[in-house]
């Protein structure tokens, strides 16, 4: 059990760092509820760091567009939808004009109008007409679903089409439906290839709806944006011609991600005409405790200690709160913890109201939550991503973000999650302890000031690419013509690839599968089928575990954490993919420990920078789950360490990574023994920054840094996707080298640890034992990267110059730390 800080209800001065209040100089409803959560903590620890006030905003309408049918427009009125939001009026329009659109817009901004005018009102024009809605997550899809039903005409018969469907009821979809409700991922397996059966459907098809569609990034996004490039090229086989519509959280260049997920051009919408409540925003970072962890680095309290205080605080105030984590495990901790808070205060009735929400649940204990918290039943919920989009839960109070959720847009979709019901409300930041999490916490312009971030996909990437070919030329032989779809040269070198390969054959009229049934592809990214969880003694399915982390969550002697059971492993079986489980509740959590090697194939991209040159290219990597640890509960302590039989695995990927050589390393001034460990821990902060800029978290990245690499005999720092064939994170790196190594350098300079801690060089996956590190070292190591930079940056700007004279902006090799020139750091 994490201890918990218990917060008192007395009032108190305004905490540190705040510099927003309303006029007259009244706190908001949401800065009354951060200043009782705060009273009586004592100034040394004191968490929050900054406060940030997000101003009211007005809504702005416009008139009901004259083509909407009749019924609808009374069934809206009689909800209370008065007049249409601008925004959606807007993006409706385009979408009947027959132009793909996307409204990216702000969190609970009514994106679903947008859509629901121009889709509900063709399907009362045209009776045979129909719409596939697809949704990203569950809980979102029957959300919709539910709003769908109550505005749609009975002839419309809205009906699921997903894992969850019965096998019985399946036909009856296909057949009756005509707003199907799905998934990418039932669109790829189950619809695509049984299109022949599905022609009655797909040649009727006159909108496509992706909702929450920043959602598809990375080697996910990639695949999905061939899913949709199959599904328009089927339905042009049976003459439909659909409109995409897709609905997304505030992105950047929302027309270009869009654009690269359908394939055709997309107009976007992104003036938000919705009202938005104000609310009070904090980061707030646990301070640093007496614990020790690994080497004796000091420990902050934690950031699922602080929430589960925040979330009993909350929920004994009335306050209705989601509290968001990082994974699966941490939301039934948190969960456990707040109950365990309320009951010690005697309040068993509040504990009662208090739940966990994650993906691996069984259909009917996710729609039993649901339920609740859509009613108001449960009055807290620890959740993981799970319930970051669509769901409309009204009324909620108050939002705690347990760590950094990898993305901005992500950050600022959950943080949207408070104030539907236009109360000003509660957003609380709690920072992991992580190198991300601290930046984040004391550069407050990298939240509040910064664009959110682009969508990154690489559709050319050959593990993509290749096996998304060969699922078209199962459906439908591949023409020539077909290939401009899928990316052109890049897919034409890959079809003759695959011809080599034995997996197409060319023929006069196309390319064609020579596989037998359909190829069987993972567009999850990890190719690893899911791992089932069994409880031995009743053989009770609990859930199930992502194939490609099962490794590390479900080995031998790993803890398991199921709806506040816990759960330990006896047995792990990779080629059965199952894990046997048993009933215990320890005092400890497991860490897994991993080792890595990595050799390069070629390399892409190279950049000279004097003793420095950073390189992009495709590396090979051989990754094996070697030992867990057991560490205390709360305290981080590791109490054993145990050896693992686990088999290696392998990957071919993308990477990122810089060369020293002997002059960089002497201007470092790093000796021999000390240079190793300056090298992992510069590593390690670098993974840990990366996601800052990059649409990705640490976990979808890997490292390796070594004082002498074989296939560069120099000193190298390696960072990599983790994901077959690359994601775009490690090219996003090398893009913006100069601000993610100012960003890494401020990072590990300005953390008030000694020699290193969690929240700067420390890694909790490192499979060395998070040794040896250096951190004073990795700064000297950073500092001569970044003077090679800016000297081959100036050298440039020199030249440039010369040529054409024009005005440049100033540069210098200073490197800013978390007090200095904070606006070069913020991108």
């Amino acid at each position: 059990m994490d201890p918990v800080t218990t917060l008192h209800p007395v009032r108190s001065a305004p905490p540190p760092g705040t510099d927003d209040r309303s006029e007259g100089g009244a706190v908001p409803p949401g800065g009354e509820l951060l200043e009782a959560l705060l009273a009586g903590t004592a100034e040394d620890e004191q968490p929050v760091t900054h406060v940030h006030h997000l101003p009211v905003r007005e809504s702005r309408t416009a008139d009901w567009p004259e083509w909407v049918e009749p019924g609808l427009r009374e069934r809206l009125v009689a909800r209370g939808v008065r007049a249409p939001y601008s925004h959606q009026v807007a993006a409706a329009q385009t979408a009947r004009d027959g132009r793909h659109v996307v409204v990216a817009t702000g969190t609970a901004s009514g994106k679903s109008l947008a859509y629901q005018l121009p889709a509900l009102t063709k399907l009362a024009e045209d009776p045979r007409a129909c719409v596939l809605y697809l949704a990203p997550t569950k809980a979102l899809a029957r959300d919709q679903l539910a709003s769908v039903a109550e505005l749609a005409d009975p002839s419309v018969r809205p009906a699921p089409y997903d894992g969850d469907t019965p096998a019985e009821e399946r036909d009856w979809v296909r057949r009756h439906s005509r707003w199907i409700v799905t998934n990418p991922d039932m669109l790829h397996r189950g619809i695509l290839p049984a299109h022949q059966r599905w022609s009655s459907t797909l040649r009727r098809v006159a909108y496509v709806v992706i909702d929450e569609c920043h959602a598809y990034r990375g080697v996910f996004g990639s695949h999905v944006g061939h899913v949709l490039r199959r599904l328009r090229r089927i339905c042009r086989r049976y003459g439909a011609d659909p409109v995409f519509v897709l609905a997304s959280a505030t992105v950047a260049d929302p027309a270009a991600a869009a654009t690269r997920l359908v394939g055709e051009d997309v107009v976007a919408v992104t003036d938000d005409g919705s009202p938005r409540p104000g609310a009070t925003f904090a980061l707030w970072e646990p301070p640093l405790t007496e614990r020790t962890g690994e080497h004796g680095a000091p420990l902050r309290r934690s950031a699922a200690a602080d929430a589960a205080g925040l979330l009993a605080d909350l929920v004994e105030r009335g306050a209705r709160t989601l509290a968001f984590v990082r994974s699966r495990r941490s939301a039934e901790s948190v969960a456990d913890q707040a109950r365990r808070l309320l009951q010690d205060r005697g309040r068993g009735d509040l504990a009662r109201r208090v739940d966990s929400y994650r993906g691996g649940y069984l259909p009917e204990e996710r729609r039993e939550l649901e339920r609740a918290l859509s009613t108001g039943d449960l009055l807290g919920v620890a959740t993981t991503n799970a319930l970051e989009l669509g769901i409309d839960i009204a009324g909620l109070d108050a939002v705690v973000l347990a760590g950094y959720p990898g993305t901005l847009a992500s950050l600022w979709q959950q943080a949207g999650r408070a104030g539907r019901a236009q109360r000003e409300s509660l957003v609380v930041f709690v920072a992991r302890d992580d190198p991300l999490d601290h930046y984040l916490a004391h550069h407050p312009r990298a939240v509040f000031g910064r664009p959110i971030e682009a969508t990154v996909t690489d559709p050319a990437n050959p593990y993509v690419l290749g096996p998304q070919l060969c699922c078209a030329a199962s459906e439908l032989p591949l023409r020539p013509e077909d290939l401009a779809d899928f990316g052109g040269a890049v897919a034409e070198a890959q079809i003759e690839e695959l011809v080599e390969a034995g997996q197409l054959r060319r023929r006069p009229t196309g390319w064609y599968w020579t596989g037998r049934g359909r190829p069987d592809v993972d567009i999850r990214g990890s190719g690893d089928e899911p791992v089932a969880i069994i409880e031995a003694d009743t053989g009770r399915l609990l859930g199930t575990v992502d194939g490609g982390a099962a490794h590390a969550t479900v080995h031998d002697g790993a803890l398991y954490v199921h709806r506040g059971e816990t759960f330990v492993v006896d047995e792990f079986d990779v080629e059965d993919a199952c894990a046997v489980v048993h009933p215990e509740s320890p005092d400890w959590t497991t860490v897994a420990r991993d080792v890595t090697d990595l050799s390069i194939v070629s390399i892409e991209q190279t950049r000279p920078l004097g003793a420095v040159t950073a390189h992009t290219g495709v590396v090979d990597v051989t990754n094996q789950v070697v030992a867990y640890q057991r560490r205390r509960l709360g305290t981080g302590e590791v109490l054993a360490e145990f050896p693992l039989d686990l088999p290696a695995r392998q990957l071919r990927t993308k990477a990122v990574w810089l060369t020293l050589d002997h002059r960089a390393v002497e201007r470092a001034d790093v000796d021999d023994a000390a240079l190793p460990g300056s090298l992992h821990a510069a590593e390690h902060a670098a993974i840990g920054i990366l996601p800052l800029l990059a649409t990705c978290d640490r976990w979808d990245l890997g490292g390796l840094s070594t004082a002498l690499h074989p296939d560069t005999g120099t000193a190298a720092i390696f960072v990599y996707d983790g994901h077959p064939g690359g994601a775009g994170f490690s090219e996003r790196g090398y893009a913006a080298l100069r601000r993610w190594l100012q960003a890494t350098r401020a990072t590990v300079a300005s953390c008030e640890c000694e020699s290193g801690c969690p929240s700067c060089v420390q890694s909790p996956k490192c499979g060395n034992g998070n040794d040896p590190l250096d951190k004073a070292g990795a700064v000297r190591v950073l500092d001569a990267v970044l003077d090679e930079l800016a000297a081959a940056e100036a050298s440039t700007r020199n030249v440039v110059a010369d040529v054409e004279p024009a005005e440049q902006p100033a540069t210098s090799a200073d490197h800013p730390t978390a007090d200095e020139d904070e606006d070069e750091l913020v991108f």
